[in-house]
């Protein structure tokens, strides 16, 4: 199993000088990718937790990150569709994977924020129509001389998007969800799948054979789809970890070989990459934490759980 970390974008730790460090690192370290999410913003009464309070927009983060490392893949998990043209995302997409040598995945939601939605005028009537259609015109735009597409809710008159991305026919697409209706959508039209930081993991297992039995019915080849599980790590030297709620300690917290051995449980429920979100941790992650005290900390659990054992 492919282990990757979250990047610097979130809260205290979320700096330029961050940025720039932890990528390298991280790529040192061994690390197979490095991600990013998006908040676009809160609203002003909503309550949210504070990892989504201050974040920094997830493609140019990622493409800060490409100017200072060479191999490291470089994901989004994830970037919300009705939020944004898919044309204009084609074209984001498509420089950000040039730009890096062809390293970029983007992970793609259909965002469930009610202010999010009102500041973008999106609508979200019939999310998983438009995501299918949304799909077909990235990949046109990516793969062919000339594109065109007209559908129901996406028109593209004939037209031709250069440079093209150096992945051919272009950057894999993950897809976000866990309804069975968004799993079953992943396994067909994607190339793999996102767990979210609010998946329950203890049921992991059969959300991924939900995303493989579509692909199959699809005709595509099961075990060639990506699944990618967000861990919202919390690192205790002590080994406490959190509670879950049925008592037992909740998984991807507490010590480093407890975490260790969670990722390799993970393995075997069917996950084919694990990354380390280390913003979902209060102590880097929370707007209000020490900003230096946040980084070492990072630094540590980022040395701590290295695949390399660096």
């Amino acid at each position: 199993m492919k282990i990757g970390c979250g990047a610097p974008v979130s809260g205290a730790w979320a700096t330029a000088d961050n940025l720039a460090r932890f990528s390298a690192r991280a790529e040192e370290l061994g690390y197979d990718s490095l991600w990013t999410f998006q908040r676009l913003l809160v609203g002003a009464d909503q309550e949210l937790a504070p990892v989504y309070r201050s974040v920094l927009d997830p493609l140019i983060a990622l493409g800060f990150a490409a100017a200072h490392t060479s191999r490291i893949r470089l994901g989004v998990a994830v970037l919300n569709l009705p939020f944004v043209s898919p044309a204009h995302l084609a074209k984001q997409a498509g420089t950000l994977d040039l730009l890096s040598g062809g390293r970029f995945d983007l992970g793609l939601g259909l965002g469930w924020s009610a202010p999010e939605f009102a500041a973008t005028g999106a609508s979200t009537a019939r999310r998983g129509a438009r995501t299918e259609e949304y799909l077909r015109v990235l990949r046109t735009l990516w793969a062919d001389e000339v594109s065109e597409f007209s559908g129901e809710f996406y028109q593209l008159p004939p037209s031709r998007m250069e440079p093209k991305p150096v992945q051919r026919p272009g950057p894999p697409v993950l897809l976000g969800g866990v309804v069975p209706a968004a799993l079953a959508r992943a396994g067909r039209l994607a190339d793999g799948w996102m767990s979210s930081s609010r998946t329950d993991l203890t049921g992991i297992a059969e959300q991924i054979a939900a995303v493989r039995g579509a692909a199959e019915q699809a005709g595509k080849d099961p075990a060639a789809v990506r699944i990618v599980c967000r861990g919202a790590v919390r690192a205790d030297d002590r080994g406490r970890g959190l509670t879950a709620p049925d008592g037992t300690r909740q998984r991807l917290s507490g010590s480093y070989a407890q975490i260790r051995e969670d990722a390799a449980w993970l393995g075997e429920q069917g996950v084919t990459e694990l990354f380390y979100d280390l913003n979902w941790d209060p102590l880097i992650g929370h707007p209000e934490a020490d900003p230096r005290t946040a980084a070492l900390r990072a630094e540590e659990v980022l040395h701590g759980l290295a695949p390399s054992g660096s």
